[in-house]
């Protein structure tokens, strides 16, 4: 959606290194948006944007207007998310997915890739573009690709840039908190590193929304086993700047 950085750069070098053409949209999609607020105030800057992506070799930048992705005759095949919509992100944001299935469904009729690339900091979103990409029997390899870091450990993100000087550095809890579960998953139950996590969050300046331990695949909530590639899943407030990270557990 714009406001690119080295995150979404990685993705662009990652494509380059297996495609003959990388098309990249930029598209601040109204439909994925619970707050009219959160989407005014939302970064943007194509024209810096651009010469990014020019520098990274980028073959085509689609930057559509919201009338040519949603045109009057366009409307999205209904499909049933089922629990991926009911948990974390669908559950505090109602409807959001809906509009993300719509934009990306949409986006790959209009380029028709062979391959898309995703960032894995939306753990989730991954999750559901999968889900409709196979339901709906598209023929687009989703590459998902790790989540870029700045140096003390915060997930680079767009809304990085809405956080003025103490909140950045209030940030890095979040990582801290997550690097702490890897750490208590060696030897708890998925229950108890999410209570042991949480306390130590609590110890920081920020409001937590949610912090989950859930199955990579169905993102149903872990309590007492492990399953592989565990995921914590989080979601924190700074002032008004809502930011989401996760990190894969590895309990012994």
């Amino acid at each position: 959606m714009g406001a690119l950085h080295a995150g979404h750069g990685s993705l662009v070098t990652r494509a380059k290194s297996e495609n003959d053409l990388v098309v990249v949209s930029i598209f601040v999609n109204p439909t994925q948006f619970n707050s009219s607020e959160d989407l005014t105030k939302y970064p943007r800057s194509i024209e810096k944007d651009a010469s990014f992506l020019e520098n990274l070799g980028c073959d085509v930048v689609f930057t559509p207007e919201v009338e040519e992705i949603y045109t009057t005759e366009y409307e999205l095949p209904e499909i049933a998310l089922g629990f991926l919509d009911e948990t974390m992100e669908g559950f505090h944001r109602p409807g959001h997915f809906r509009g993300v299935v719509q934009v990306v469904y949409r986006l790959f009729e209009i380029v028709m890739p062979t391959r898309a690339y995703f960032g894995l900091k939306d753990f989730q979103q991954v999750a559901v573009i999968r889900f409709m990409t196979e339901k709906f029997g598209l023929p687009v390899q989703i590459i998902a690709c790790p989540t870029l870091r700045e140096t003390d450990g915060l997930a680079m993100s767009s809304r990085n840039m809405r956080l003025n000087d103490a909140q950045r550095e209030e940030s890095i809890h979040i990582s801290k908190t997550l690097l702490l579960a890897i750490e208590l998953s060696k030897s708890n139950s998925p229950t108890e590193t999410k209570k042991k996590a949480i306390a130590f969050f609590e110890q920081g300046n920020l409001e937590l929304e949610y912090l989950e331990i859930v199955d990579p695949i169905t993102l149903e909530s872990l309590e007492n086993e492990w399953v592989p590639n565990s995921i914590a899943c989080i979601v924190a407030y700074l002032g008004e700047v809502r930011l989401i990270d996760n990190m894969e557990l590895n309990p012994a």
